[in-house]
């Protein structure tokens, strides 16, 4: 019945935007036989915000992965670079929290580590809301800053380096089974600012599977049960990607296409000096707009990579 809804609601989009369509082009034609100049602005604005909404429709027709409606799971990582590469990790969390509000999208941060002077040495959120994961995919791999230092006295440049890794959220009911010799789990007292409570407690949990060495870990809520409900989510996730690219001979491939978080691995380039652009080094996707992209818009490098994709699997 879900997915029954689901396509209803895409055929229902597709015949409103078809309605939509013909009746900016019969409104134009008005206009226009009877020189209507503030009639045609109203038509000009209307075809704007049509093209925004046919936009985000094709882009939709692009993701049949299984889990591309899913919500996304993200973990930033500082690479090379020290508290510069803290401070660009913080960046891109701002970044995607932007596009995330821009989508109506909800954040939920379930891991957090501060870095030393500045910036966060890593971060793990969950994206809530439909196609999250399937938009957001197109984000796992290195990310590589060039800018001034506002760190360096001498405002010498540097380059910098965050590794991005997106999988989807998986169901509660998914058939991923856990046995608990398999997994050791810690608590510890939660890092950062939280209140009094927080910090005091050893509310952070932390679960080890051991058969695979993977962790999941959560610390951002007062209680400690919560904390080791996410925390397992998180690992029924990340086992259910490793299962799931297993099953397609990918797994190795994966992480060689993210590769090290250093110099010839990134997947995009943001440069602020001397000149600003943003560049895709998979699609070859580039826009001078660095300031706009930082603010979330990162729908074109998402919907390149999308057709890129297809291409290339094909």
């Amino acid at each position: 019945m879900a997915e029954l809804d689901r396509i209803k609601n895409t055929c229902f989009l597709w015949n409103e935007l078809y309605s939509k369509i013909n009746e900016i082009i019969e409104l134009r034609e008005l206009a226009q036989s009877e020189n209507d100049e503030h009639a045609l602005r109203d038509v000009e604005r209307d075809l704007v915000n049509f093209e925004k909404v046919l936009s985000e429709f094709e882009v939709k027709t692009k993701l049949s992965g299984t889990r591309d409606r899913n919500n996304a799971i993200v973990s930033i990582h500082a690479g090379a670079g020290g508290t510069e590469s803290c401070d660009w990790a913080q960046m891109l969390a701002r970044m995607y929290s932007r596009w995330s509000e821009s989508k109506g999208f909800e954040i939920e941060v379930i891991d957090i580590l501060d870095g030393e002077e500045a910036g966060i040495k890593s971060i793990t959120f969950i994206v809530k809301g439909e196609y999250a994961y399937g938009l957001l995919k197109s984000e796992a791999g290195v990310h590589r800053l060039v800018r001034i230092s506002p760190f360096d006295a001498n405002k010498r440049r540097h380059t910098s380096f965050s590794s991005v890794d997106v999988i989807p959220e998986v169901d509660d009911n998914i058939n991923i089974i856990i046995a608990d010799k398999d997994i050791r789990i810690d608590t510890y007292r939660s890092s950062g600012a939280g209140g009094q409570h927080i910090n005091k407690t050893d509310s952070a949990v932390r679960i080890t599977h051991i058969p695979t060495g993977i962790i999941a870990q959560s610390q951002t809520d007062r209680s400690q049960i919560k904390n080791r409900s996410t925390a397992m989510k998180l690992l029924k996730a990340r086992l259910y990607e490793l299962e799931q690219e297993k099953q397609r001979a990918d797994y190795e491939k994966h992480y060689n296409e993210k590769g090290a978080i250093e110099w010839g691995s990134q997947i995009r380039s943001y440069i602020f000096m001397p000149y600003q652009l943003v560049k895709d080094h998979r699609t070859s996707y580039e826009t001078s707009q660095v300031s706009a992209v930082m603010d979330g818009e990162i729908d074109g490098f998402v919907s390149s990579y999308l057709s890129w994709k297809l291409t290339n699997t094909k």
